[in-house]
């Protein structure tokens, strides 16, 4: 397996703020692990037990944030990167709290909604001691939703015996949630891939865009896209494969076909493509938005988009960016591309503090001003220190996280 992009930046970044080998393995090593099995009764009667995670990696500057997800593959090492990733983020973005994140190895797809429902309140009951509004506050993440959140948030306020909106974030507008939470992800990405095409005075219209992965945020970014006069989405994939039209797609379209019959594949004047094709289309814009490790040393000289948008987390291995890098594409990380998602849910974490709650408007303002602040800060460094989109992002975060746990007195550097 390839080394992912975000651990050889985090060494640039280290190294060009000459931190000590002692201080950077704190600022790496997460603070709590806990791990338990959470018991379930399912409808038949029968009694299962599922691995569950929660990995608390510091807390320098606030309380953790983090999502929590469900899959059959999820596992202690993967929750530990992500949470570490979370920190970042959080310091890139400016917003005063630490990373988590959470997991529970299990297929949900095979649960109803009855034993789904037990499991989120088991997951509250297990971790309860490490969560809470000032202390560790989960979201939403791979297979879990707003439900899932209404669930937990109801769970951890029984056992506490009142309300306690701010203990979850992406939670249902109707329920303490916030709104533009839907979109903020994919909002903050365009956002994001506007400024950078500005900075790079990249004025062709409209360009060319593909896009894997039409779940949640590539779906929103998708529609956002096609809004917009300045893109023409092309391609488009899902796990059963893409689908491609020069002229370009109807997204609408594209997402009625999907709805109807599971898949986008089979469209009415679209080529099928696969996965990997979709990657070395002659495209403007490429946007990995579903898994990782999907641009690696086996076929980054293959890539022929001029931007790559990171929605998904680490779909670029360091081996892959180096061979874009040399090509003079530019990749825009994942830290700061999808980083939407935790500024709209910090804010509605302080809308539930402050118990007043923000009309769209006013959230799609903040969203928008934090976004491009953090993208001028990132391109201001970047073109300073002549390093990458990506080392940038982590010069920024680093120094941050740093800052703070040097005024705590954690570190000397």
């Amino acid at each position: 397996m390839e080394r992912p992009a975000y651990q050889s930046a985090l060494q640039q970044a280290a190294s060009i703020l000459k931190l000590s080998d002692a201080d950077v393995d704190k600022l790496m090593s997460p603070e709590n692990i806990a791990q338990t099995d959470i018991t379930v009764d399912l409808d038949s009667g029968e009694r299962v037990h599922f691995p569950a995670f929660r990995v608390q990696h510091n807390s320098a500057r606030g309380p953790y944030k983090g999502g929590i997800r469900f899959h059959p593959q999820v596992s202690l090492e993967e929750v530990q990167i992500l949470a570490s990733l979370m920190t970042w983020k959080c310091a890139l973005v400016g917003i005063p709290l630490g990373g988590s994140k959470g997991g529970v190895k299990v297929n949900p797809k095979k649960l109803s909604p009855a034993e789904l429902q037990r499991l989120s309140r088991g997951y509250i009951q297990a971790f309860y001691q490490h969560l809470g509004p000032d202390k560790d506050i989960p979201a939403p993440d791979v297979n879990t939703n707003e439900q899932v959140m209404a669930w937990m948030m109801d769970e951890y306020s029984r056992i506490c015996g009142y309300n306690v909106p701010g203990c979850v974030t992406g939670k249902p507008v109707h329920l303490f949630g916030s709104q533009g939470r839907e979109l903020a992800t994919a909002s903050g990405g365009k956002y994001i891939l506007d400024q950078v095409l500005d900075s790079l005075k990249i004025s062709k219209r409209p360009l060319q865009v593909a896009l894997q992965g039409i779940g949640s945020v590539g779906r929103g970014l998708a529609k956002l896209l096609d809004e917009d006069s300045r893109y023409k989405v092309v391609a488009v994939a899902d796990s059963s494969g893409g689908i491609y039209r020069p002229a370009g797609l109807s997204v609408s379209n594209v997402l009625d076909h999907k709805n109807k019959t599971g898949s986008v594949l089979g469209l009415a004047y679209t080529h099928d493509v696969s996965n990997a094709e979709l990657m070395e289309l002659d495209v403007d814009v490429l946007i990995p938005a579903a898994l990782g490790d999907q641009i690696t040393a086996d076929n980054a000289a293959y890539i022929k988009a001029r931007i790559i948008l990171e929605m998904a987390n680490n779909p670029v291995t360091a081996a892959g960016e180096e061979q874009l890098s040399s090509r003079g594409i530019t990749v825009i990380p994942d830290i700061l591309a999808n980083a939407g998602g935790v500024t709209v849910s910090y804010f509605e974490w302080v809308q539930n503090h402050l118990r007043m709650y923000w009309p769209e408007l006013e959230v799609v303002r903040r969203l928008r001003e934090t976004m491009e602040a953090t993208g001028n800060q990132v391109l201001k460094v970047a073109s300073e220190r002549q390093v990458s989109l990506r080392v940038a992002s982590y010069i920024i975060a680093l120094s941050r996280v740093g800052l703070a746990m040097k005024l705590r007195g954690r570190i000397t550097s």
